[in-house]
């Protein structure tokens, strides 16, 4: 897997050497020791809590049984999650869906357009609610457009590394922020997929300190 190495996702799957479906074996906390001794916790699996970056790839199964009391006792890794099942609920507000499909894809221009959370972890729960969500979290790309995001913001949750939009040309990596998601809710503003139209408007601003020909 694609995590950050020596980060704690890294080695439980160095450790645990999940097959070619995401399943591995049972691993004891009798096991983190030496170059492992980082995955050691003591009140709960930090690393591997739902919201955690290897929760977002795989189902986490957890063994109470071998001692007393509520404690983990074991770990494993029981299968690779779905894009849906990682990021929650997909649901989006009636009249928000209502709105964005008049409207034309942000990046293509194209009609009949795809609605896009700008937030591309799902990591915020007001905007994975549907009586908090506002027409600011989301945006209309074509569906081409928001096929590439999607797999880019899969890159991004599996590596902590945000895309850098000189890829595509642009002057500037991002608008605000740097190469690593801080893990945040507001982790992905200053991401060229998080908000074209913003990014953009930024490269007026960088155009303008740097005196860059666009």
């Amino acid at each position: 897997m694609n995590f950050r190495k020596n980060s704690k996702a890294y080695l439980f799957c160095l450790l645990s050497s999940p097959d070619e479906n995401g399943v591995s074996r049972w691993v004891s906390k009798d096991e983190f020791v030496g170059d492992f001794a980082p995955l050691m916790f003591k009140n709960g699996a930090d690393w591997c809590r739902k919201e955690s970056t290897i929760a977002k790839i795989f189902y986490i199964e957890f063994d109470r049984s071998q001692t007393k009391g509520n404690g983990i006792d074991r770990i494993r890794l029981n299968g690779y999650k779905n894009e849906e099942d990682n990021l929650g609920s997909q649901i989006i507000r009636a009249d928000i869906k209502k709105y964005y499909k008049q409207k034309k894809c942000v990046i293509l221009g194209t009609s009949n357009p795809e609605v896009d959370h700008k937030n591309g972890w799902k990591n915020d729960a007001n905007v994975m609610n549907p009586k908090t969500q506002t027409l600011n979290d989301f945006q209309p790309l074509s569906k081409a457009a928001n096929d590439a995001k999607r797999q880019f913001c899969k890159e991004c949750r599996m590596s902590g590394k945000r895309y850098d939009a000189k890829q595509l040309g642009y002057p500037i990596s991002f608008y605000s922020g740097t190469e690593k998601h801080n893990g945040s809710s507001k982790g992905c503003e200053g991401c060229f997929w998080y908000d074209p139209i913003e990014f953009r408007k930024h490269l007026v601003e960088n155009a303008e300190t740097n005196k860059v020909t666009l």
